[in-house]
This record gives C-alpha cells, structure tokens and sequence, in this order.
C-alpha cells in the first residue's frame, strides 16, 4: 500500500481537497486502485449538524455518512464509493479511544495523546485504506489522505504527529507528502512572495513531515525564479515534482480520458440563481427591485431546479415558483424539499387545500401533506434523519423517470431527510393526475412524483446528485436538461439511446452521447 498525505499551510480553504482528488484522479488513469481518505480535526463526530453557511454543503453517502463534501469530490473524481469510515475528525477518534478505555482495553495505563491518539489515527488510516471501493470488490494500492486545517493549527497536531510516526511505519518509499501553499502576489510590487511558503514548510518540517513535492496556489503562473527560491529555502529539487520515489507501477496502455467536451452534461446554458425569498409578496413591498428582477430571471427560464432544504425561510416564494412551472408548462425538478413544496402547492391551487402545508413549517396545519417522520428524534439533529442508500420501487410502466434510468424496476439513491409525503392523502392526489410513480419497499413512502399533461413535472424525496458522475449523470437532472431544450420527446422514443449502439443504463460506463444531444443551447435554466 502507497500512502500519499496532502497538508495544506498558510491559509484554509487553499484547495487541498482539488489536489487530492486530482491526485487520485491521475493515479486512477495510470490503471492503478485508488482509495482516499478526509480527516478533519474538529471535535464533531460528523458532519450532519453544520450550517452550510459555515463548513459547505453536506455529502451523504451510501451507508447514511453524513460527511464533508470533499468526499463527494473523491467519489464524483474517482468514480468510487466510500463509507463514512472514510471521513476521520478528531471526535470519532476520541470517541474510538474513550470507549477502549471504558472497556478496560488498555490495562489500567493513563491514555494519553501520545501514544494511544496517535496509534488510533494509524490504526484507522491502515484499516480503511485496506477497504475496497471499486464494483469489483479488489483491494486498493493508493490511498490519498486528506489533512483538513492549516499546519500549525492546534487542532492538527495530534493527527501530525501521527503520520510523522506513520511515515516510518509503513517505510519511507511507500509515504509521499504533498505541501498545498499559497504564494500570493501583492498589488503594490506585483511580486510572488514566497516567505509564507517558506514558513509553512518550516513549520511542517520542525513537526517532523518533510514535503515530497509542493503545489503553490497563486493567482499567476509560478515563475522560474520562484520555484527555484522554493526549492532552495523548502528543501525540495527542482525535479523532484514527481512521485517516482514511491516506486508506483503504472500499465503503459493506460490513457487519461477525461473528455469534458463528450460529456453527457456538457451543454450550453446559462445558470441563473434566483433568491426564493425575492419571489414572495413581502419582497414587493421591502424591495421592489429584488422581487422584479428575481421574477424576470423565473419567467425567461427554459427549466426550474427546486433544491433540496431545511428551515422556513424562503419556501414561499419556492412554492410560487413551482407554481409558475406548473401552470406555464415550464419542465421542474424538484429534490427533496422541492419535491415536498410541489405536493404542497398542488394540494393549495388544485385540491383547494389553502391552507395545505408541511408540518415542518406549520404544526397546525388542518391539511398536513407533508408530515415527520416516525423514526426522526426532535431531541437529537445528528444521525436522526433518514439517511443513505435507500431502494425507490417503479409502480408504473408509464414513467418519464423510470424510462430515464433505463426503464428500470427499482433504482438505489441517497437520502437525507426528516419529513415525508403524507401517504394517507395519495389518493386524493392521484385523482387530479398527481401521480407518485415511485414509492419505498414498503409501498408506504412516496419517492417520485410526476404530473400528468406536463412535458417535465418531476419531484424525487431523494438527493440523486450524490451519485451523479460526469460521465454518467442523474437521469432527473440529465431529464431536466433535455426537456428544457425542447429534446425530451425525441429521446424518450429513441428509447433513451445515446448512440445507434449504445443504451443509458445505471451500469452503463458510456461517455459518448448522441451528438444531436451534445448540441444543446439553452437560454437559461433556473435554480430557486
């Protein structure tokens, strides 16, 4: 097992998580298995409480790990599935050593950072990295290790010491460690400063992790001159940016594929944000330009993508919106939340259930179309939720949805959600041609909706951009796409064939689209 350890230094958010995907992503191409893992030195076990506001988007993965959206990146890159064993933070090794200790495991000795937190961290690394990620169930030969935080944040410095013991464990030769620096360049000089470079790797150096290669973050290319001051004050040749010392074996035949200009998504539209909360009534009265602008960009869309949400604010002028698709005929997404407004705004304008809504946003509510879960726990937010890999049942041959996904019996999405569709008022739904086309094992949770005499009316429960990959993407996204362009119809009868060989299936590892399809333009596609 080859082991490669990113750091970042100088500031956060400096694009640790692009270079180790990107890593792996070259590794991959060069035929070997590649596996990755995040640790995040924060003390919260997961990443299921964070406001997105402040940590990101939350990723959620097929075994309900709600985890750090790095890990999306590593799987969409790589094309594999991780478990969230592969997203280590300080407050899962804590938790790990605290409950050995309770158990008696270590002997009646003090447990202590060193060694017990530091042999956790190797133990948990060496384990995972083990841990196949690929369909074919094969062991990996590279593990990519992300080290969230910047060098000389208290919070590292247990997890630095680990693989300074780490490097030697698994021997020099099979441990590469990559240094992510900024070298910013002041406006006043217009020169590369490479001092903040130079102390971060001092720093990382006095800590014990010498870097193999150093990647510079810079807002114009890396000069010559700079990158030799680097390598002569950081302790790296000039030719040794390669990983050749980790005596990695590459099959010659391997090529890198990645063709952006094939793939599936690559159309041409113009993606325009629209605030929801601008689209309520409130909003013409508290700013009247906001409302009409945020109404012009909703009116000259070709489509409407409705995200998935929590909290009240803003599901209003959500509801207004998938309102304006219905009525216009305009196609519609909606994910999660989205789907949940759209059973709302149905039952409002076409059951005439006015006061019609989810129990999440009014408890009163003499209509409850949207109501809790009987597993959530409103005592306690992380892990309540339903979460993960979950089987979605085609009750209908006749679904847009289900001939998208390769006219398939069942398809297997994530989830992350704590209200469902009411299943006591389908029926009333279904008579007015609100039809629920996918439903759980159980038959009891409503998945899928679809109306009927709409060119694209389609709410999924669960977040299909989990799985999406750019060469394989969401059948409702890609389905979106298509109905905006005015394309839908056309494939639909061809029988979802992306060429005269070639069908879309959930198998399917295709990259070449019909070329009609690659030839989209669209004006605009918009997302409340």
């Amino acid at each position: 097992m080859k082991y490669i350890l990113v750091t970042g230094g100088v500031i956060s958010g400096i694009g640790k998580g692009i270079i180790a995907s990107s890593v792996g992503t070259i590794l991959k191409s060069c035929g070997l298995r590649v596996t990755a893992i995040k640790i995040d030195p924060y003390i919260n076990i997961d990443a299921g409480t964070f406001s997105p506001y402040e940590h990101g988007e939350v990723f959620v993965l097929d075994d309900g790990g709600e985890v750090d959206l790095d890990l999306g990146n590593y799987e969409r890159f790589l094309d594999i599935r991780l478990t969230k064993d592969n997203n280590l933070t300080t407050g899962k090794i804590y938790q790990s050593v605290i409950n050995k200790e309770r158990r008696g495991d270590y002997l009646g000795k003090t447990v202590q950072v060193v060694p017990h937190i530091t042999d956790a961290i190797q133990e948990w690394v060496m384990r995972q990295a083990q841990v196949p990620v690929d369909d074919d169930g094969v062991e990996p030969q590279v593990c990519v290790i992300e080290l969230g935080g910047t060098v000389g944040d208290i919070e590292s410095m247990p997890f630095i010491e680990a693989f300074r013991q780490f490097q030697f464990k698994v021997k020099r030769e099979n441990f590469c460690n990559i240094h992510v620096s900024l070298v910013p360049q002041p406006s006043a000089t217009g020169e590369q400063k490479t001092k903040p470079t130079q102390n971060s790797v001092r720093e990382l150096r006095g800590l014990g992790l010498s870097p193999d290669l150093i990647m510079c973050r810079c807002s114009t290319p890396l000069e010559n001159s700079v990158k030799e001051k680097i390598s002569m004050f950081c302790h790296v040749e000039p030719e040794q940016v390669s990983l050749d010392h980790t005596g990695l074996k590459t099959t010659e035949a391997a090529e890198i594929t990645v063709e952006h200009s094939r793939c599936y998504l690559f159309v041409f539209f113009s993606l325009e944000y629209v605030d929801s909360a601008d689209l309520e009534a409130s909003a013409l009265q508290e700013e009247p330009v906001r409302y009409h602008e945020a109404w012009q960009k909703l009116c000259s869309a070709n489509g409407i993508l409705v995200p998935g949400g929590f909290g009240v604010r803003g599901t209003e002028g959500k509801i207004q919106a998938i309102s304006w698709a219905r009525k216009q005929k305009k196609p519609f997404l909606g994910v999660c939340l989205g789907m949940q407004l759209a059973v709302c705004e149905f039952a409002r304008n076409m059951l005439d259930w006015k006061d019609a809504n989810s129990t999440e946003f009014d408890p009163e509510t003499k209509h409850p179309v949207v109501i809790d879960m009987p597993e959530h726990n409103p005592g306690q937010m992380g892990g309540t939720m339903r979460l993960g890999k979950r089987r979605t049942i085609f009750k209908t041959q006749n679904s847009i949805l289900r001939k998208l996904y390769g006219d398939v019996d069942y398809v297997e999405e994530r989830h992350r959600h704590r209200f469902e569709v009411n299943p006591e008022l389908k029926q009333h739904f279904e008579e007015k041609g609100f039809r629920f086309v996918g439903q759980d094992v159980e038959g009891e949770r409503m998945e899928v909706i679809e109306l009927d005499d709409h060119p694209y009316f389609v709410g999924v429960q669960y977040h299909p951009e989990f799985t999406s990959r750019p060469i394989k993407p969401s059948p409702p996204y890609f389905g979106l796409l298509l109905a905006a362009a005015g394309r839908l119809p056309g494939y639909l009868q061809k029988g979802c064939r992306l060429s005269p060989r070639e069908t879309y299936s959930d198998q399917s590892g295709s990259s070449s689209p019909d070329s009609e399809i690659a030839d989209f333009k669209l004006p605009s596609l918009t997302q409340d």
